[in-house]
């Protein structure tokens, strides 16, 4: 299973042999909830295969099912989901990923993956890291208002003390020689060279460092989510003195995080993400105000449309749980309304949302009410 990240995301809009399957559905995390999953997903796998009778042979449709049905089957993967579950399969790809949200069920058979629904997971701004550290070893967890859940780290994160130091790792600085005593006893002497105190500095020391560099390249400049520190009160003044990550927020988790559950630790950082998270909601309404007021500040959708295909939009905010049937053409930057929209059928906001990533703009999901305009969007233009 793969954590979702900017990276995963990227891999899936790639090019992928036709057809590509897209299977979303909420999942729980406790019994007796979690047996009703299973039953759903299997009810899922019999719409994908209706869909692909269409346009694939049994065999090809067999091939590209398998491990759908393996996943059906694994009653160990089913007594260990989250909120949500996403499923991608193609010929030679197959990709799981646990959601920390609730999803709709629905699947797609299409020509490319169905990402929306990750997109706008990614692009919430209450997500963040916590990162449990002690001297010896660290854990990281991604987390958001509702759940905190432990992640495994990104190759190239070290684990412990002894991965991230290596040969590195200070020896004990003291010999010891022996003297003869009377009777013909020798007496053990220990000359020191630097106590075990300090030696445990510098190697904690050096753990912190190489710990901070490697979470802030592989984690928070890769995701943009706040991290929080947790750890013992006498470790955070050193971290901090030696970190050089922006993401690392000034206030942290002050205890043993080895000695709190999930639940503990998702309450702390929500005390510390709370706050930062409604002042992120003001600043990001704030700044497009600044826009509107300077006239680069847009709210009719199909003025946005065209400013995205120009590239000129540097900030979209969408409303979170508002859909505009609708597509966006690409190329032209044409916008549809329909008039009869599907059930699971395009939402403008979302291909909005794609097109000014692909352009490089930044966009941002909030809740109806932190959204400046009424539109479903608000978009801060370059010029």
């Amino acid at each position: 299973m793969n954590p979702i990240t900017h990276h995963a995301l990227a891999e899936l809009l790639d090019q992928h042999p036709s057809p590509c399957l897209s299977l979303y559905q909420p999942t729980h995390r406790h019994h007796p909830l979690n047996q009703q999953d299973p039953i759903l997903f299997k009810n899922q796998l019999k719409v994908l295969e209706n869909s692909l009778h269409h346009q694939s042979s049994e065999s090809e449709i067999a091939q590209l099912l398998e491990p759908f049905h393996n996943l059906a089957n694994d009653r160990e993967f089913w007594n260990h989901t989250s909120d949500g579950l996403a499923v991608f399969g193609s010929a030679g790809f197959f990709r799981v990923y646990h959601l920390q949200r609730t999803v709709s069920p629905f699947v797609v058979v299409a020509d490319s993956f169905h990402t929306k629904a990750l997109r706008r997971i990614l692009q919430s701004v209450d997500r963040y890291h916590v990162l449990a550290l002690s001297l010896d070893h660290i854990r990281l967890f991604e987390g958001n208002r509702d759940s905190l859940d432990e992640i495994s780290p990104a190759p190239g994160v070290p684990l412990t003390l002894t991965e991230a130091l290596g040969e590195e790792l200070t020896e004990p600085h003291q010999t010891v020689a022996s003297y003869g005593g009377s009777g013909g006893t020798s007496t053990p002497m220990h000359h020191g060279h630097g106590g075990r105190k300090e030696e445990t500095e510098i190697d904690a020391q050096r753990f912190f460092r190489a710990i901070d560099k490697a979470i802030n390249t592989h984690h928070s400049q890769a995701s943009g989510m706040p991290l929080i520190l947790a750890a013992l009160p006498e470790h955070h003044g050193l971290f901090r003195q030696l970190s050089h990550n922006p993401a690392l927020l000034a206030e942290g988790i002050k205890g043993d995080p080895n000695s709190m559950s999930p639940s503990q630790l998702r309450e702390s950082a929500w005390q510390i993400m709370e706050p930062e998270h409604q002042a992120r909601y003001i600043q990001l309404a704030e700044s497009f105000a600044k826009s509107k007021a300077r006239g680069s500040g847009l709210e009719d959708l199909t003025e946005i449309a065209e400013a995205a295909q120009q590239g000129r939009v540097a900030t979209l905010l969408i409303e979170a749980d508002r859909q505009i049937a609708g597509r966006l053409h690409p190329g032209s930057g044409n916008v549809h309304f329909d008039d009869a929209p599907q059930v699971h059928g395009d939402d403008l906001l979302d291909d909005l949302g794609e097109l000014v990533i692909q352009q490089g703009g930044r966009v941002f999901v909030l809740p109806s009410v932190h959204m400046p305009s009424d539109t479903g969007a608000a978009a801060s233009s370059r010029y």
